[in-house]
C-alpha cells in the first residue's frame, strides 16, 4: 500500500504565515465570488496609514503552469476624487485686495472668485507659522506644537515649533490615500535648527508627507537670491535678477511644469498642491516696470483709503449693511498731519507694495489658467486663501529699506529712504511699508498681524473654486470658519476618513469641522466657537460673541508688558457688529465674565499655557542644536563646501567675542573668493580674498565697515584669522576688529554698533556666499579658488 504524503505549503499574505492544505492550494481553480466580494470590501481599510499593497487573489502553485498571477497594486484614491490646489498668500489685509473691496487691482483672483465663492467670515491664527500649522494638520496652532513662531520657539511642547507625529498633515493623509502631493514655496514650519545637512528630516515637507518640495525653510526669503531648496538638496537660483529672476516666477513656473508632468504621465491620479509664496511677506521685491503703475495711486493716503475702501466693501456685499468703520487708533498719525517727506516715502513704500501684489495676482493667474488646460479641469478644487493673517506693521511707524533692521529695533533714517527711492523693490533693498498702511489694509477692522485679539490680525478673505461641485455665489458666504476646518473638508471632498493611526501612531483627533455643507448652502453658519492667542495676545468666539484682550505690539519686540491680569478685556457682539466697532464690555460685565472663563477653558484644553510675551527676550533663547552636536561646545570646525547652515544652526556669533581662523592654500594674487559668509544683504560678514589679499566686510544694515590687507598672502599654505573683541555692555554693542596673516596683524578697526539680533534670512557658509551678496564687491556664489583645510571658530 502507497504511503500518502501530505504536503504543507506555507504561504505569506500580508504579512503573516498561514499553512495551506494541498487540497487548498492546488484541487481549488479559484476562490469563491463572496470571499472576493469580502475581500474588496475591506480593501483599502483607510483607517490605518500608511496602507498594505492590495490581496493576492491569485493561486500559488508548485510551478508558474499551475499558479494564477494577481498583481498586488498601491492604493489609488477613491474614484473621482479632485485635484486640490491650496494657494496660501502671505501678510495680507481683508481690504487689500480689489476682490474683497481694496484698491490693489488683484484681476485673477477676481476671475476666480467670479467663478466660485467668497467667504468674508475666514480666520487665521494671526501669525505665519501657526496659521501654516493650523492649515496642514487641521488642528489648533498650540495643540500641533506651533504657539509661535520657530524663531521665538521655547522649550514648552505647545511652543516647540517641532509638530508632533500625532498630527499628520494632510499632504500625508493624502499621500498615503493615492494623490500625489507637491509644496512650493515658503516653509516656516521646520524648526531652523533641523535645516542642515544634519537633518532630521521628518519635519521638512518630504517628511510630513509631500512627494516634492521647492522652496524655502524661513519666515521669509529674498525674492532676487533665495535661499532654496529643492526636496532637501539646497539649489541656487537658475539666473540672476539681471537676468531676470524672481522667485515667484519661477516658483510658478515649477508648479505648472510639475502639474502638466503629472497629468502626462498619470492623468487618472488626483494631486493636492500646497502653493505657498512669499508673497506678500517682505521684503517686498519687483520690478520698476509694475511699481509704477501704481505712481500717484495712494496719494489719498491711509485714512481716506479705508474710507474709499469701506465704501467699496458695502458696494460689493463683501460686509453687511450696518457695518461700521472702526476708528483710526492713537498709534497710527492722522495723514493730513504728516509733513511732505513722510508723505513721499510712505506713499512709494505703499505703491511698491501694490506692484508686488498685482505681480503676485499675475503670477498666480499663471497657473490658475494652466489649470484650466487640464483634462480634469472641472473637477479640481482651488483653495484660495489671500493672507495667513493680516497686513503687516512689522515696518514700524515709517516703513523700512532693510526690514532685518527694523526688526532687530534699529528706526528707519526718513532721509536715507528718500534718496533710495529709484532702488524701491530692486535685489538692495529689503522694503517694507509704514503701520498707517497695515491698518488702512485691513479695512474695515481695529489691529493687524500678530494680534491674535482682534479680526484684523485674524481675519482673511478666501475664495474657493470647484466647477464639477460649486456653483457660482455672487454673495459672500458668511459661516464662521477657522484654518482648522480646511483639512476636514478636503477630506469630506475626496471621501477619504481621518485615519485613526498614521505609522502606527495614534492620532490626535482634529480640531476643524468640515465646511462642505457651506459649498451649496448659503445658510451654514460654521464654527460656534474658537479661541486665538498669539503673543498673549488672546480672544474667544461663542456663538455670535467675541471677547478680546490685545497685550503686546508687532513692532515692539522690546516690549514684554507682562501683568496679565491687568489686560483690558473687550466684549463685541458680532451677530450685529461685523467689524468689532462696538465694545459693550462695560454694559455687559455678566456676558464678559463668562467669555472669559470660557477663553480660560480652551486655553487648558488646546495646551495654549504658559503665556509668553516675550519678543527679543525669546528670540535671545538658546535653541537645540543640529543633531550630533555638542550644545556646550566653544569650538567649531567647518571643511569646504559647508554651506546653507541657518543662523540658529551656526556659531553664535553675536553679542560675544569670537576668533575665526581659516587654514587656507593660494597662489598669491591668482587666488579669489569667499572663505567664510555669515547673513546677507541686510546684514553679515564675510571673510574673503581679492587677487590675493584678504578682506573682511562687517554689514550693519548697509554700513559696510571693511578690514583689508596691503597685500597678497604668500603662494603656499597660509592663514587667515579674525579676532572679534566684543566690547559692550548690552547687545548690539561696539566691538574691536583685527584682520591677521600668519599670526600677523595686517588691519585692525573699531565698530561702534554690532548686529544684536538676527542677520536676516540668509546663512553661514564656508567657501562660497551663497544666496544674497553681503557685499556688492563681488558677485555671488564667488567660489575660492584656492583650498581651504579647515575653518575654526572659537567663542571666547
Amino acid at each position: 500500500m502507497a504511503t500518502r504524503r501530505m504536503l504543507i505549503l506555507f504561504v505569506l499574505v500580508e504579512g503573516t504565515i498561514g499553512l495551506m492544505s494541498p487540497g487548498f492550494a492546488f484541487a481549488e481553480e479559484k476562490q469563491s465570488e463572496s470571499k472576493q466580494t469580502e475581500q474588496k470590501q475591506t480593501w483599502p481599510d483607510r483607517q490605518h496609514l500608511p496602507l498594505p499593497l492590495s490581496r493576492f487573489e491569485g493561486k500559488i502553485g508548485r510551478t508558474y503552469q499551475d499558479s494564477v498571477a494577481d498583481w498586488q497594486l498601491p492604493v489609488a484614491a477613491p474614484t473621482g476624487s479632485p485635484n486640490i490646489i491650496v494657494v496660501l498668500l502671505d501678510d495680507v489685509g481683508f481690504g487689500q485686495t480689489s476682490t474683497f473691496g481694496g484698491l490693489i487691482p488683484t484681476p485673477n483672483l477676481d476671475k476666480l472668485a467670479s467663478e466660485g465663492l467668497k467667504f468674508n467670515r475666514f480666520h487665521t491664527t494671526a501669525i505665519c507659522g501657526p496659521s501654516r500649522a493650523a492649515l496642514l494638520t487641521g488642528r489648533n496652532h498650540h495643540e500641533c506644537g506651533s504657539g509661535f513662531l520657530m524663531e521665538w520657539a521655547t522649550g514648552f511642547p505647545s511652543y516647540s515649533t517641532m509638530i508632533p507625529k500625532n498630527t499628520a498633515t494632510i499632504g500625508e493623509i493624502l499621500r498615503d490615500n493615492g494623490y500625489a502631493t507637491w509644496w512650493f514655496g515658503k516653509n516656516h514650519n521646520t524648526p531652523d535648527w533641523e535645516t542642515t545637512v544634519a537633518g532630521p528630516f521628518d519635519r521638512w515637507p518630504t517628511g510630513m508627507g509631500f512627494d516634492y518640495f521647492y522652496g524655502f525653510n524661513a519666515g521669509e526669503t529674498h525674492q532676487y537670491y533665495p535661499v532654496l531648496f529643492e526636496n532637501t538638496t539646497p539649489v541656487e537660483a537658475n539666473k540672476t535678477p539681471e537676468e531676470g529672476y524672481h522667485f515667484m516666477t519661477d516658483m510658478t513656473d515649477r508648479a505648472i511644469a510639475r502639474m502638466k508632468l503629472s497629468k502626462s504621465v498619470a492623468p487618472d491620479k488626483p494631486f493636492f498642491m500646497y502653493f505657498a509664496p512669499g508673497a506678500m511677506h517682505a521684503p517686498h521685491h519687483v520690478t520698476a516696470k509694475w511699481r509704477e503703475q501704481f505712481k500717484h495711486k495712494f496719494d489719498m493716503g491711509w485714512d481716506q483709503y479705508r474710507e474709499i475702501v469701506f465704501k467699496n466693501q458695502l458696494e460689493k456685499g463683501i460686509i453687511p449693511p450696518g457695518t461700521k468703520l472702526t476708528d483710526r487708533p492713537d498709534w497710527v498719525p492722522a495723514w493730513d498731519s504728516l509733513n511732505d517727506g513722510q508723505k513721499k516715502v510712505y506713499t512709494a513704500l505703499f505703491e511698491n507694495f501694490a506692484g508686488y501684489f498685482a505681480f503676485t495676482d499675475h503670477e498666480v493667474g499663471r497657473l490658475l489658467d494652466a489649470v484650466k488646460e487640464l483634462p480634469d479641469a472641472d473637477n479640481t478644487m482651488v483653495i484660495y486663501i489671500a493672507g495667513d493673517n493680516g497686513a503687516s506693521a512689522e515696518g514700524g511707524p515709517d516703513g523700512t529699506m532693510n526690514e532685518i533692521m527694523n526688526l532687530n529695533g534699529i528706526p528707519t533714517n526718513l532721509a536715507d529712504v528718500a534718496s533710495r527711492l529709484d532702488e524701491l523693490g530692486g535685489p538692495e533693498t529689503e522694503p517694507h511699508y509704514p503701520i498707517g498702511w497695515a491698518w488702512a489694509g485691513n479695512t474695515p477692522f481695529q489691529w493687524c498681524k500678530q494680534v491674535a485679539s482682534h479680526l484684523g490680525g485674524t481675519r482673511n478673505p478666501m475664495v474657493i473654486t470647484w466647477p464639477a461641485r460649486i456653483k457660482h455665489d455672487d454673495k459672500p458666504r458668511d459661516a464662521f470658519l477657522h484654518l482648522i476646518d480646511v483639512v476636514p473638508t478636503i477630506l469630506e471632498a475626496t471621501h477619504i476618513p481621518m485615519p485613526e493611526t498614521v505609522n502606527g501612531i495614534q492620532q490626535k483627533p482634529l480640531a476643524g469641522k468640515s465646511f462642505y455643507a457651506c459649498f451649496t448652502d448659503p445658510s451654514y453658519e460654521g464654527r460656534p466657537e474658537q479661541y486665538f492667542e498669539v503673543f498673549t495676545n488672546r480672544s474667544i468666539y461663542s456663538d455670535g460673541w467675541k471677547a478680546n484682550a490685545q497685550h503686546t505690539l508687532p513692532w515692539r519686540q522690546d516690549l514684554a508688558p507682562g501683568h496679565w491680569e491687568n489686560d483690558r478685556w473687550e466684549l463685541y457682539h458680532l451677530s450685529e457688529d461685523f467689524s468689532e466697532a462696538n465694545d459693550l464690555a462695560s454694559s455687559m460685565p455678566d456676558k464678559l465674565t463668562e467669555l472669559k472663563a470660557l477663553f480660560d477653558k480652551a486655553a487648558q484644553q488646546h495646551q495654549v499655557y504658559p503665556l509668553d510675551d516675550r519678543g527679543s527676550a525669546r528670540l535671545a533663547i538658546p535653541k537645540p542644536t543640529a543633531p550630533g552636536s555638542d550644545p556646550n561646545s566653544s569650538t567649531f570646525t567647518y571643511f569646504a563646501g559647508a554651506t546653507r547652515i541657518p543662523e540658529t544652526a551656526a556659531p553664535p556669533m553675536k553679542n560675544r567675542s569670537w576668533s575665526m581662523t581659516a587654514d587656507v592654500r593660494t597662489e598669491g594674487e591668482k587666488t579669489n573668493g569667499v572663505v567664510v559668509a555669515f547673513g546677507g544683504m541686510a546684514a553679515g560678514f564675510v571673510l574673503y580674498v581679492d587677487k590675493g589679499i584678504p578682506v573682511f566686510d562687517y554689514n550693519f544694515f548697509d554700513d559696510h565697515f571693511v578690514l583689508k590687507g596691503s597685500q597678497p598672502i604668500a603662494t603656499g599654505k597660509s592663514t587667515i584669522e579674525v579676532d572679534f573683541d566684543f566690547q559692550g555692555k548690552t547687545a548690539g554693542g561696539p566691538a574691536d576688529i583685527t584682520l591677521k596673516v600668519n599670526g600677523k596683524e595686517v588691519a585692525q578697526g573699531k565698530m561702534e554698533a554690532t548686529v544684536a539680533g538676527r542677520f536676516g534670512a540668509d546663512t553661514f557658509g564656508v567657501s562660497a556666499d551663497t544666496g544674497q551678496p553681503i557685499t556688492n564687491a563681488y558677485e555671488v556664489p564667488f567660489k575660492f579658488t584656492g583650498e581651504i583645510d579647515k575653518v575654526v571658530v572659537e567663542i571666547k
